[in-house]
C-alpha cells in the first residue's frame, strides 16, 4: 500500500494555518509571529515535509544563507588574492545549492561571537564558515552552545570540537626551509602574519625546529599584518644589515609581501635571486607576473573554499565527511631563487 504523499494543506492543516502561512514561514518572510513561525515549523516537522529543505529548516533556520565573517580591514581584503579565491571557491558550490553568502567584515573576535548568535537566533542563516583561529578562541564555544553548524578553516588544535578542514602549515613550512637550504642557503628569514593567528603560531614553531635541525648559521622571523606595507618595512629592515647578519633568502606569509619584498630588493639594487632569494606563500596571478616570476609554495585556495561549502552543506544534512586536512600546498621553483652567490 502506498503511504500518502505529505503536502503543504496538511501541514497548514496540522498548524491551523493557511497555506499561505506555510510559505511565509519557509521562505522567511514576515508578516508571522514567532509562535505561529514555531507551530508550522513544527508540524512539517512531525509531518516529515520539507520544500527540498534540510532537516536545519524544520527546526527554523535557514539553509539559503551561509554567514562568513572576517576580521580583516575592508581595504586589504580586497588587495588580498588568498581571499578572493577562497570566496570565488564557496560561491561555486553555494551557487549550485541555491544558496546566498553572509559576508561581514569585523574589528575583533569578540564582535564576531556577538554576530554568529544574533545571525544564529535570528534565523538567517543555516551555518557558518569561521576563519583565522586564534588560540583560545571564543568562537568555538559559542557555536557549540548555539548548536550552529560550523565548518572551521583551521588546525584541530586551534577549533575545539568544531568540524575543520585545514592546511598542514608545518609540513609547508618545514619544505620550504629545506628546499632554500638544498640550495645552499645557510641564513634564511620569514616575514610571517600577524602573531596572534593561530596559523602564524604553528608556522613559526615550524621554521624554528626546521632551522635548528638544519643547523642554519642564521633564521628570523618578523610578524607582520599581511599587507604590502608592512612586508616592505620587514624586507627593508633584513636587508639593510650588514652581509653576514644579512638573510641570502627570505620566505614570506603571502604573496602580497613577496610582491613588495621584490621591489624593496630592486629598490636596494639587490638582484633576485643573485643577492637574495625570495618565496611565497599562497601562489596567486600576482607570482606569475613579477620579473622574475615568484617561486611560490602553491595549494589550490579555489578549490580549499569549495570543499569547505561542501562540507559545511554536508555537515548541515548530515551527510558530510567530516573533519579533514586538504593537500598539503607544494613548492613551485620560479625565477626568484637560486643557490647563494659567493
Amino acid at each position: 500500500m502506498t503511504t500518502p504523499r505529505v503536502t503543504i494543506k496538511d501541514v497548514a492543516a496540522r498548524a491551523g494555518v493557511s497555506k499561505g502561512a506555510v510559505s511565509l514561514a519557509f521562505n522567511h518572510k514576515p508578516g508571522l509571529s514567532e509562535a505561529t513561525r514555531d507551530r508550522i515549523f513544527r508540524a512539517a516537522q512531525e509531518l516529515g515535509w520539507a520544500p527540498n529543505l534540510t532537516a536545519r529548516t524544520l527546526a527554523g533556520a535557514r539553509v539559503d544563507v551561509v554567514g562568513l565573517a572576517i576580521c580583516r580591514p575592508a581595504q586589504m581584503l580586497g588587495l588580498e588574492p588568498f581571499y578572493m579565491e577562497f570566496i570565488s571557491g564557496l560561491e561555486g558550490v553555494l551557487t549550485e545549492h541555491s544558496c546566498s553568502l553572509l559576508l561581514r567584515l569585523v574589528k575583533n573576535l569578540d564582535e564576531e561571537a556577538g554576530l554568529l548568535d544574533s545571525w544564529w537566533r535570528g534565523r538567517q542563516i543555516g551555518g557558518s564558515i569561521l576563519v583565522d583561529f586564534r588560540a583560545d578562541d571564543p568562537r568555538v564555544a559559542v557555536a557549540e552552545r548555539l548548536g550552529l553548524p560550523v565548518v572551521a578553516v583551521g588546525h584541530p588544535s586551534l577549533t575545539g570540537g568544531l568540524t575543520s578542514v585545514w592546511t598542514d602549515d608545518a609540513t609547508a613550512v618545514t619544505e620550504a626551509v629545506r628546499y632554500l637550504a638544498a640550495l645552499g642557503h645557510r641564513r634564511i628569514a620569514r616575514v610571517g602574519g600577524a602573531a596572534t593567528l593561530g596559523h602564524t603560531a604553528i608556522r613559526t614553531a615550524a621554521f624554528d625546529e626546521a632551522a635548528r635541525g638544519l643547523q642554519l648559521a642564521g633564521a628570523w622571523q618578523v610578524a607582520t599584518d599581511f599587507s604590502g606595507d608592512a612586508g616592505a618595512r620587514a624586507t627593508r629592515s633584513l636587508l639593510t644589515a650588514s652581509p653576514p647578519d644579512r638573510p641570502t633568502a627570505i620566505v614570506y606569509d603571502n604573496d602580497i609581501m613577496a610582491v613588495a619584498g621584490l621591489s624593496v630588493a630592486a629598490e636596494m639594487g639587490l638582484s633576485v635571486p643573485g643577492d637574495v632569494s625570495l618565496l611565497a606563500w599562497d601562489d596567486s596571478q600576482l607570482c606569475r607576473l613579477t620579473h622574475p616570476t615568484l617561486s611560490a609554495m602553491s595549494h589550490e585556495v579555489h578549490g580549499l573554499g569549495a570543499d569547505v561549502a561542501r562540507n559545511l552543506f554536508g555537515l548541515i544534512t548530515g551527510e558530510g565527511p567530516g573533519s579533514h586536512p586538504v593537500p598539503t600546498p607544494v613548492l613551485t621553483p620560479r625565477g626568484s631563487t637560486a643557490p647563494p652567490q659567493g
